[in-house]
């Protein structure tokens, strides 16, 4: 009898399997959490809720598009029989609330970089042939309102935090994450970028810096940018260029100017170009002597995936909608966003081939508390979703 039920269970597909939440979890270790949570803590012992409480009522939040701590309380109180499996419990919002404001946000940034760890186990592989890393370095402002954020005012009507993002292009993901005051220039965080050897890293003409040019230069990691239109340099050596690939120029300059001078600027590679689609002139500077010319020009050009990365986190995560005022509560929201969009991308090697983190959030977005096999619901089978047909049909 027991074998006859059991039949009956599997025949009507309700076979048991945890919520594709905490399925999505699982890259997550709950003992290295309380770990860190206990280093990460003020005041005194939290009785109501738990850190991993507040950490699974904003992840849900990311991942269901939850607006408010109303919203989260209500529909972590809907959810509390499954709530039970991921060992957390629904948390009132002004518990919520007082937890984001006073809790350090330094737990998840903790937390951040132990999963990216595990991330990057993951195959890495960019377009180009060369076998460098390749990172762009770039930052964007997430706006917050000045009356309701007045200490991350930037200008008279303006407020912001800063978000800085090393981009791996291999695995597309953040490699470095730093959240700043949005006031704060994009070299700070950038000069505490640690690369590995032979990465090639690309930024726009914001990160400009001789001293970090040399350094980076020291520790043999390859930089490609934009000159500025007013710098001061001498032509050491002409190379041939084929106008043909849109390249103008390739020369090894020194940079002249005294700033540069007293900062010991190394030489470097000078290249003017023409792109072939918009006519736009475009000037590159390297400490790259070996790859082509139109190979620089084509790495600079696919910078344009750190943007891409930022309007899918702004369009798909909740770092624009805030359940907080505090600063605090605002890198906590942040650095969960991140965490969550690192769990889309590990459950990527389970989705179909091609998806994007944003497809697979919204499949996911629909199936949160569902009892699905996640390999199943990232790759669906059309055959059998044919095979079963509707399951109510309008008669005529």
């Amino acid at each position: 009898m027991k074998l006859q039920n059991t039949l009956i269970i599997e025949e009507s597909g309700l076979s048991h399997y945890n919520t594709a939440f905490h399925q999505l979890l699982k890259p997550l270790s709950r003992h290295e959490f309380e770990r860190s949570a206990k280093r990460h803590h003020v005041g005194q012992k939290l009785r109501s809720a738990s850190r991993w409480d507040q950490f699974i009522g904003l992840a849900m939040s990311q991942l269901s598009g939850r607006q408010s701590l109303r919203d989260i309380e209500s529909n972590l109180a809907s959810q509390r029989n499954k709530l039970y499996h991921l060992g957390a419990k629904p948390v009132a919002r002004s518990t919520l609330a007082r937890i984001n404001e006073k809790q350090p946000a330094e737990l998840y940034e903790e937390l951040f970089y132990k999963l990216l760890k595990r991330c990057q186990s993951a195959p890495s592989k960019h377009k180009f042939r060369f076998k460098n890393p390749l990172i762009s370095l770039d930052a964007s402002h997430i706006d917050l309102s000045v009356k309701i954020f007045p200490w991350a005012k930037i200008s008279k009507d303006k407020a912001s935090v800063k978000l800085n993002v090393g981009l791996n292009h291999g695995n597309m993901l953040p490699e470095f994450v730093a959240i700043n005051d949005g006031i704060e220039h994009d070299m700070v965080e950038g000069r505490q970028c640690q690369f590995s050897k032979d990465s090639i890293v690309v930024f726009d003409k914001g990160y400009i810096d001789y001293q970090w040019f040399v350094r980076l230069t020291q520790q043999g990691v390859y930089f490609v940018t934009r000159q500025r239109p007013n710098c001061v340099y001498s032509v050491l050596e002409e190379h041939k260029v084929l106008t043909s690939k849109g390249v103008l120029k390739d020369q090894t300059i020194q940079l002249d100017s005294d700033h540069a001078k007293k900062r010991g600027a190394p030489k470097l590679r000078r290249m003017e170009f023409v792109g072939k689609e918009t006519g736009k002139h475009f000037v590159f500077i390297t400490n790259h002597f070996d790859l082509a010319a139109s190979t620089i020009a084509a790495i600079y050009k696919d910078r344009w995936q750190v943007e891409l990365f930022f309007k899918a986190v702004k369009q798909n995560l909740k770092i624009s909608a805030f359940v907080g005022t505090s600063r605090n509560a605002i890198l906590t929201q942040v650095w969960i966003a991140m965490i969550t969009y690192l769990l889309l991308a590990f459950a990527r090697h389970s989705a179909k081939a091609g998806w994007t983190v944003q497809r697979i959030m919204r499949v996911i977005q629909v199936n949160l508390f569902e009892r699905k096999n996640l390999k199943e619901i990232l790759q669906p089978d059309p055959g059998r979703q044919k095979k079963n047909g509707p399951q109510m049909r309008l008669i005529a």
